[in-house]
């Protein structure tokens, strides 16, 4: 099976298709500061310092469809006017870029997102990130849409790449990590979580880089397949790992901490090699992706999410 084309990015995938508002992003600025502008006066972080969620905002980050996240903000107040913070859509990382990969998409642009690691955020502490990128003509050019560029010395919105950036991919990090090059405690949410860090959490993430370069642009804490055998999320699922597998119906869930690590070692290789223009790597990528079913989503996933919501989510049902 081959790789998504040029022209599959620039199509909508289920999760960036913006319903009944595609004709007001196709008339939307693809301009980069215009974009930084609208996403982030349309979603404002759940965690962002400060800010208390009102009830109805308390939901948001669960928004896992674009159409969803502007059905609310368009309740709360017009689309193309200015908004309250109450009248923002309470989302993260992920939401600022696929709301944002959606308007390049309504315009015909090739647009992805990517599942990494900041390192602009927190000094010598590596934070789990979702940034874009989008074709020029030519070449993938990344950008972070919650940046503007006044506070940053870097080009936000053409960032450099490579395992050396400010933002290396999932899948940089793990082989940084595997070789000995970075340490894995650097690497998470956040310096005080006590979990949601480390060797693991790196591992895991790999996995949802694959799923979103594949246009299964799913929500952080979506979990399926070899993302439920992973100890950290076994561990912190209410009544235990199993009871949520049997009630998703989910497979490929049984898998060793020894596999993981050589399944998380291949798909790293491949996402770089693809990364670099290997042709061959992105096909074989896209082939392992479709065919194992411990890497790709089925008709549910487990959400095992920040609100405290936990459930499993029929992804047909929008």
């Amino acid at each position: 099976m081959p790789a998504p084309t040029l022209f599959d990015y620039a199509d909508h995938s289920p999760y960036s298709h913006p319903g009944n508002h595609a004709g007001f992003l196709a008339e939307l600025s693809t301009e980069p500061e215009e974009l930084h502008r609208f996403t982030c006066s349309t979603v404002v972080h759940y965690r962002a310092d400060g800010q208390q969620l009102t009830e109805a905002q308390k939901a948001d980050p669960d928004r896992r469809w674009v159409t969803s996240i502007l059905d609310a903000a368009e309740l709360r107040a017009p689309l193309d006017g200015p908004r309250t913070a109450g009248q923002q859509v309470a989302g993260c990382c992920r939401d600022h870029t696929l709301l944002t990969v959606g308007v390049l998409r309504s315009h015909g642009i090739p647009a992805r997102t990517r599942i990494g690691f900041a390192r602009y955020f927190e000094a010598g502490w590596n934070s789990d990130h979702v940034v874009g990128e989008r074709w020029d003509g030519t070449r993938w050019v990344r950008f972070d849409p919650e940046l503007g560029q006044a506070d940053f010395s870097f080009d936000v919105h053409d960032m450099p790449t490579g395992p050396e950036s400010p933002f290396p991919t999932a899948a940089e990090a793990w082989l940084a990590i595997r070789s000995g090059a970075a340490d894995p405690d650097t690497f998470g949410v956040g310096r005080d979580h006590p979990v949601l860090r480390g060797r693991s959490f790196v591992r895991d993430y790999v996995l949802l880089e694959v799923a979103h370069r594949h246009r299964d642009e799913l929500l952080l804490w979506d979990l399926w397949g070899a993302r439920l055998a992973n100890p950290l999320v076994r561990d912190a699922l209410p009544g235990g790992a199993e009871r949520w597998v049997e009630e998703a119906g989910l497979v490929g869930t049984d898998v060793s901490d020894t596999e993981l690590d050589a399944v998380a070692d291949e798909l790293a290789y491949l996402l770089v090699a693809a990364d670099a223009g290997d042709v061959e790597a992105a096909d074989q990528l896209a082939e392992l992706y479709r065919e194992d079913v411990r890497l790709h989503p089925g008709e549910r996933v487990v959400t095992l999410s920040p609100t405290g919501h936990h459930a499993v989510t029929d992804l047909a049902d929008r």
